[in-house]
């Protein structure tokens, strides 16, 4: 998933952008209410964790927002993380569209649960994502092919995953880009190619994703 987090303290930012890089996710990360509408704007994010008190804007009326203004892309979930923790704040948050709201102070372990719970939602699967031979549990970041273990890098395993949610459908290098790489991403390297090469490798023969030419890779939908 590629998630935006908007938080203004530039230290618990820091640390949760970096948690959630250590476990395979995108992530950017925005300090005001005005950087994280320009993410917004340019960017279809898969989740979003927002912090109510922004130092710019209120976070509440950015949740509204997210559901009003055509020119904003509405992530498929948003969490909200914030100290305000009494139940008509609760209440207000998750009414405004909010899927989920986290009190500060919270351990880690609790946010990056509750992210992998918001991301089975909608997966008929439920945890496990099967496509062929390819089999890949989102909850201990474990990936197969015919039953034996694959051994990959957080990259390859985040690859493999968007694939696998897309089963059949031709994805173009700007489409994992988006998702799958974060802001740093430089769009002119060729990350995709050599990261997906290594994969396709490790996937061995015969190959379950193949180049669709001039257009995007496809994951195939049977061994």
């Amino acid at each position: 998933m590629r998630i935006l987090v908007v938080e203004d303290d530039a230290e618990l930012a820091g640390l949760i952008a970096m948690g959630l890089r250590n476990e395979s996710y995108a992530t950017d990360v925005a300090a005001t209410g005005a950087e994280a509408e320009e993410c917004l704007r340019t960017t279809a994010y898969d989740l979003v964790c927002l912090d109510l008190g922004l130092p710019d804007a209120d976070g509440l009326e950015l949740v509204r927002r997210l559901g009003t203004d055509a020119g904003l892309h509405r992530p498929r979930r948003l969490i909200v993380l914030t100290a305000r923790d009494a139940v008509a704040d609760r209440v207000a948050g998750l009414d405004a569209g909010a899927d989920d709201y986290l009190v500060k102070p919270f351990h880690f372990s609790e946010l990056t649960a509750r992210l992998r719970a918001l991301a089975r939602r909608g997966v008929e699967e439920g945890i496990a994502l099967r496509v062929g031979e390819l089999a890949l549990d989102p909850s201990t970041h474990e990936a197969w092919r015919a039953g034996v273990p694959l051994v990959l890098t957080p990259r390859e395993y985040s690859l493999l995953r968007y694939f696998m949610l897309h089963p059949g459908v031709v994805l173009s290098t700007e489409d994992l880009l988006e998702h799958v790489w974060d802001a740093n991403a430089n769009p002119f390297t060729a990350s995709v190619r050599v990261i997906l090469s290594r994969l396709r490798r490790k996937l061995g023969e015969p190959p379950p994703i193949v180049t669709i030419p001039n257009v995007g890779y496809q994951l195939r939908t049977e061994p």
